[in-house]
């Protein structure tokens, strides 16, 4: 156990424990507040940050939409966002005699926000990919802000605060725009906004609370999804350059099942080698380095008692490459330790993502 300022925190990295955690049901273990504290311009209270009442009323409405069977509906939407890229990298090869140096970090994060955008913002992912540059830039303007932590700091009209505050409001805008432009058009659109909008007119909430939900929501989903995709995807070609034996295997493997045709949702699942190389780069490189939560009473954790506020951390770092879990080779890029759904496979899955149902995201697994 330590603490940050004072905060105090309970360091957990006992697989079976993280793996509780991670899957708790309880509304007793929530969110920290400090995220809410310091990253409110950028997550507000959204399913992200959110707890009891209001998480449960957020996860009842985002989560359908990121079941299994809904997602690979978006194959298609996906496939434009990567022909799109792969048609721009094409161009750059071309007109460089056919070999280029590509950074390929900022076209993948890019990609990412496109197929967010799609899927978000339907008809309207034009304006939603405004809506992600700008959340882009206050992400950027949030981490470079000065004092973190120090209480009142985030009040104080200094340079940063003042232009964190002028993109919150502008993304807030851009938002309730295309949600304006939504309810006047006569579209039956059935993308994640969509969810929000119904799910927000339901809920008889005041226009501002109705307004909140919203923003809040839409700027969640893209926080959740394009930098921790992005990230993974990077790492995984990384590791895929690094080890031709691997990318010949994934290759072949690709070829033998789309026989030149455009990839959909059965085909992908069939790809054993590709899953098997993405569970190996999640567990070298995580995208998300800390499983973060709070007691929001006093409670139980296999025995350890856990007071009232405590905030319990999970470094996924180390947690991937510990040898009492992996074995000597933890280390090592080795995507054969996935080729049966093991014990180390599963508590991967739960550590990272606390699966729920079939939903794809942490936080729709309460703990």
């Amino acid at each position: 156990m330590f603490s940050l300022f004072n905060t105090q925190i309970l360091h957990v990295n006992e697989p079976e424990i993280v793996r509780e955690i991670t899957t708790c049901t309880s509304l007793d273990l929530g969110k920290p507040s400090y995220q809410q504290r310091e990253c409110g311009p950028l997550l507000g209270h959204g399913i992200l940050t959110s707890d009891g009442a209001v998480w449960t009323h957020n996860r009842k409405i985002l989560a359908p939409e990121l079941y299994m069977d809904k997602v690979k509906g978006m194959v298609g939407l996906i496939m434009k966002s990567i022909e799109t890229l792969l048609n721009s990298w094409k161009s750059m090869i071309e007109k460089k005699g056919g070999i280029a140096d590509i950074k390929i970090d900022e076209d993948v994060r890019s990609f990412s926000g496109d197929v967010i955008s799609r899927a978000c913002f339907g008809s309207n992912y034009i304006k939603g990919e405004e809506i992600f540059l700008r959340l882009r830039a206050l992400q950027e303007a949030m981490s470079k802000k000065i004092f973190l932590g120090i209480p009142g700091m985030r009040y104080i009209p200094n340079k940063h605060n003042k232009n964190a505050w002028a993109l919150e409001k502008d993304v807030r805008n851009l938002i309730l725009k295309v949600v304006s432009d939504r309810k006047e058009s006569s579209a039956n659109e059935k993308d994640l906004l969509q969810m929000v909008l119904e799910g927000a007119k339901n809920s008889k909430l005041s226009k501002e609370a109705t307004d909140n939900f919203i923003v809040d929501n839409c700027k969640n989903i893209y926080l959740a999804g394009y930098e921790t995709t992005a990230v993974s995807a990077v790492w995984c070609l990384m590791l895929l350059a690094a080890n031709p034996d691997w990318q010949d295997r994934v290759r072949d493997e690709v070829f033998e099942i789309c026989k030149e045709r455009t990839p959909d949702a059965d085909m992908i699942q069939k790809m054993k080698q590709m899953t098997m190389v993405i569970h190996e780069s999640l567990k070298l490189y995580p995208p998300v380095l800390v499983v973060s939560r709070e007691a929001l009473a006093d409670m139980e954790l296999r025995g350890i008692h856990v007071p009232k506020w405590m905030n319990i951390w999970s470094l996924l770092a180390t947690l991937h490459i510990d040898p009492e879990n992996w074995g000597q080779d933890g280390l090592k890029f080795n995507p054969e330790r996935f080729e049966h759904r093991s014990l180390q496979a599963t508590i991967l899955v739960h550590a990272i993502w606390g699966q729920s149902k079939g939903v794809s995201w942490p936080e729709f697994s309460h703990g």
